[in-house]
């Protein structure tokens, strides 16, 4: 089966005051039609690089380095902007982080939603209307002929974060990236916004993406997880399979601590994750990693397939010696 999207050796670095900062180091993914593809990561293990590289809105101080975007076939990275832009919105939907800074506070959000649909469509200004209110209420907003009218300050943050998700399905994309969804919002908010994703793409057959640092998420929602550390890759399987057998120590380690939540004070890895401005040679686990050998300190470890479908990037156990 021929990927929808299909990302190779994907690096992007970000200069500043600091110096150069690696955010991706040499990313490979792809997902399907219809498959739901959840990358899990630590804070500053490059997930929103991966989100803005995917459309190619990475800005300065960042900036792609090297790599390919396959999109059906097109690479993303090379096309000019002008046909970027009727890809974005219309055939790739985005969810962003902290939705109300997304939204243009000068406009209401039903301006914002009829432009996004009047831009990708042959509606007119009525039909466009009556669409964003059926996407709005499709997401759950009460009241959507009222809500079209607000700002995106009158919003609760869970109201905004759905109007960025009706923003984003309301073309009908064939792939949608969702970028921590549901950041910051009640459990409560978080489920139903997830429900409400996983519905819609559903319904449309849509490729997602979804890009969070909860392992539960991606548990009950997700077919494959491909897990990022240092902006790497460094194992991707089934979610089955990966729940029941977790190869790479890293890993290994964010599932024990999902289990070992109330036991407080318990480290499972020692020291922290390492800065994009000063990350060790070798594997960028190796300092702290409790199997790592001489090689880990010398040499990145490749991605290898462990078993049929399971892939790691581990020098020690992708050779099967722990």
């Amino acid at each position: 089966m021929t990927a929808l999207l299909d990302v190779r050796d994907l690096r992007v670095e970000f200069a500043t005051s600091e110096g150069i900062g690696r955010a991706l180091n040499g990313v490979d993914l792809s997902v399907n039609e219809g498959q739901m593809l959840g990358i899990v990561g630590e804070s500053g293990s490059g997930k929103s690089a991966i989100a803005l590289s995917l459309v190619n809105l990475v800005t300065r101080p960042g900036r792609i380095v090297s790599g390919s975007v396959l999109y059906r076939g097109q690479d993303l990275l090379q096309l000019p902007e002008r046909a970027l832009q009727q890809i974005r919105g219309r055939e790739i939907g985005l969810v962003v982080q902290n939705a109300k800074s997304a939204l243009n506070p000068l406009l209401t959000v039903g301006r914002q939603l009829v432009n996004v649909i009047r831009g990708h469509s042959p509606r007119d200004e009525a039909a466009a209307v009556e669409h964003a209110i059926l996407m709005l209420r499709k997401v759950g907003i009460p009241d959507p002929a009222a809500r079209m009218h607000f700002y995106p300050h009158q919003l609760s943050g869970g109201m905004a974060q759905r109007v960025t998700i009706a923003m984003a399905l309301s073309n009908n994309p064939r792939l949608l990236i969702a970028d921590e969804p549901t950041s910051g919002l009640d459990v409560t908010i978080q489920a139903q916004i997830l429900d409400l994703i996983q519905a819609l793409v559903d319904e449309l057959h849509s490729a997602t993406i979804l890009i969070t640092r909860d392992l539960g998420i991606i548990a009950q929602h997700c077919q494959e997880v491909a897990v990022l550390y240092a902006g790497r890759i460094v194992e991707r399987a089934g979610v089955r399979a990966f729940f029941k057998n977790p190869v790479h120590p890293y890993s290994e380690a964010l599932i024990k601590a999902v289990s070992t939540t109330r036991q407080r004070g318990r480290k499972l890895m020692h020291g922290t994750s390492p800065s994009i401005f000063d990350l060790p040679g070798g594997c960028a686990l190796n300092p702290r990693c409790p199997l790592a050998q001489p090689i880990c300190r010398e040499k990145a470890p490749e991605l290898r397939e462990f078993v049929p479908g399971h892939f790691v990037r581990c020098h020690v156990r992708a050779a099967g010696r722990a």
